[in-house]
């Protein structure tokens, strides 16, 4: 994604929806924790203490968007990331950027802490 000139909404619709797709907290829970290696599903609803449904429905989305893939081991499948060092860059950029800005994003009306709710 780059800052030219002419960039329109149609050339923008994957980054955003990449960036939906890290919108969820759960979502980014499980991403950090596959970081560490992989899981099985049960693994991650043990840690997250969610619901099996709740772990695979968004394990389901994050493998629709690219960023895990899985591969079966018994009656199980594990699930890794597909590209750890983007991924860990990307997260380590965002920090960067709620550091610099002080974390307001927690004020915004909009997407801040408790809105909408």
């Amino acid at each position: 994604m780059t800052a030219e000139r002419g960039a329109g909404p149609d050339t923008l619709e994957p980054a955003a929806a990449l960036f939906h797709s890290l919108s969820d907290p759960t979502r980014l829970t499980i991403l950090q924790h596959l970081t560490a290696g992989e899981h099985r599903v049960r693994d991650l609803t043990e840690h997250l203490g969610l619901a099996q449904s709740t772990v695979s429905a968004h394990l389901a989305c994050l493998k629709d968007c690219g960023l895990v893939d899985s591969r079966p081991q018994g009656r199980a499948s594990l699930y890794s990331l597909t590209t750890d060092r983007q991924l860990l860059a990307l997260l380590a950029a965002a920090e960067d950027l709620l550091s610099a800005t002080g974390y307001a994003v927690t004020l915004c009306p909009t997407y801040g802490i408790g809105a909408g709710k």
